[in-house]
Parts: C-alpha cells; sequence; structure tokens
C-alpha cells in the first residue's frame, strides 16, 4: 500500500534542497530524503505543510493507489 509522491519535482520549482525543504518544514533532510524515496509516509500534518510550502494540494504532491494483488476484505 505504497503512498506515491511528486516532492523531488515540487522541491525542484521552489528551486530548494532536501535540507532547506527540510527546515521550511520542520523536518531533517533524511525525512525528506525517505520520502521522496517512498521510504516513509509523511503525517497528516508534515503533508499539509509540505503541500502549503509548494503552493499545491497534498492530493498533488501525494497520492496512494491499491496494490492490485491484496484481497478486498468483505
Amino acid at each position: 500500500m505504497p503512498l506515491y509522491n511528486r516532492l523531488k519535482e515540487f522541491r525542484a520549482r521552489l528551486g530548494v534542497n532536501q535540507q532547506e525543504m527540510g527546515k521550511l518544514v520542520g523536518v531533517s533532510r533524511q525525512t525528506i530524503s525517505l520520502i521522496e524515496r517512498g521510504d516513509y509516509s509523511p503525517s497528516i500534518t508534515l503533508a499539509l505543510k509540505i503541500a502549503r510550502r509548494c503552493g499545491a494540494s497534498v492530493e498533488e504532491i501525494f497520492w496512494y493507489e491499491e496494490d492490485p494483488d491484496e484481497e478486498e476484505e468483505e
């Protein structure tokens, strides 16, 4: 159930590196790196902060896709 993102693209539009993006939203460079790689899903609060700093909606940066191999529970 991965959470996909376009954070790297939006960060590039702002012209900031991972360290600077982290400072803008109150997290470490490592956290930004983990999010961009898809290894960490941000909290709702962090996702909102990131979206606000990028001038975008959360849905423009982050999206979720169901794993087609997972069975739905009834």
